[in-house]
């Protein structure tokens, strides 16, 4: 995997501006990451939009069935899915950050693929749509290692 989506500048910025993030394959499973990581950044005062097709409620916030239904105004898609579901997960990102238009500067609209979730070409496909991409890591890890406040 190339260093080119594991930025320090573009991970901070991402962990520290961003208000609003959507799960991708959030459901209310305590014992999977995609719940434990939606946890930890609503802690850390983000807003989660869990997207399911079951649309569960998750950590007292409504699911949706999919990244098109998503109706609040998302700063991050993280692709808690399977590597092999990773570049359609990354088609609906693109699709979805289009709808809002031209991206206003210093506006945060990345896609999150947490560890072992790796798809060069889907990766690829985001930062050409003018996406900031992240790959192979966890937001917990990267606050961590940044000194993020918590």
């Amino acid at each position: 995997m190339s260093d080119r989506y594991t930025g320090e500048a573009v991970i901070r910025r991402v962990l520290t501006d961003s208000k609003t993030w959507a799960f991708v394959g959030l459901r209310d499973n305590p014992a999977r990451t995609a719940y434990d990581m939606a946890q930890l950044l609503q802690a850390r005062g983000k807003t989660i939009v869990p997207v399911h097709p079951e649309a569960e409620t998750v950590l007292g916030e409504p699911g949706v069935a999919s990244l098109a239904a998503v109706s609040p105004a998302v700063n991050v898609v993280g692709v808690y899915r399977r590597a092999e579901h990773a570049g359609q997960v990354a088609d609906e990102a693109i699709e979805l950050f289009g709808t809002y238009g031209p991206r206003a500067e210093g506006e945060i609209r990345a896609v999150w693929f947490p560890l072992d979730v790796i798809d060069e070409a889907a990766a690829g496909r985001a930062a050409d749509a003018g996406l900031d991409v992240i790959m192979d890591r966890c937001p917990a890890v990267e606050w961590a290692r940044l000194r993020l406040p918590r």
